[in-house]
């Protein structure tokens, strides 16, 4: 059997940058790979406080308009063998968003869906743009998915 972990939450952050709507992605000391917001949910947290929290550490970004992306992110990780179902965010920044970076990451950058998309290596991560994009960016956004960020 593979075990599942649901311990981790991930959040796709998007801002007008010079008109446009951008997502923004950083690059990770770890592994040096192109990613949004994750991080782990803390003993007594919900993923709720954790993407925010999460949000807060690694970019200075603070959340006011935080929506459920009705998407979960899912992968195999062969390093410890688990399956990883992460709860995705949507985070809708005031246009020209700052970021301050905290230490896991080196850069970042406000993407267009292609430049992401170029970005970015896994799959996972292309689908949880296209998705975000779609839903977040093509569409109105649907109130039933705002959620409080306390």
């Amino acid at each position: 059997m593979i075990p599942l972990n649901t311990s981790i939450v991930s959040g796709v952050a998007l801002s007008k940058i010079d008109g446009e709507v951008k997502i923004l992605l950083m690059k990770r000391v770890k592994g040096g790979f192109w990613c949004h917001v994750a991080g782990s949910i803390e003993e007594d947290e919900t993923g709720i406080d954790a993407i925010v929290r999460e949000f807060k550490e690694e970019t200075q970004i603070e959340v006011s308009n935080l929506y459920n992306a009705q998407f979960l992110e899912q992968f195999y990780e062969a390093s410890v063998h688990v399956i990883q179902l992460i709860p995705v965010f949507v985070v809708m920044c005031p246009p020209e968003q700052e970021v301050v970076l905290n230490e896991e990451h080196t850069e970042y950058k406000w993407c267009s869906l292609e430049d992401a998309l170029e970005l970015a290596p896994f799959p996972n991560q292309h689908a949880v743009f296209k998705h975000v994009w779609s839903y977040f960016v093509e569409k109105p956004v649907n109130t039933l998915y705002r959620v409080d960020a306390g």
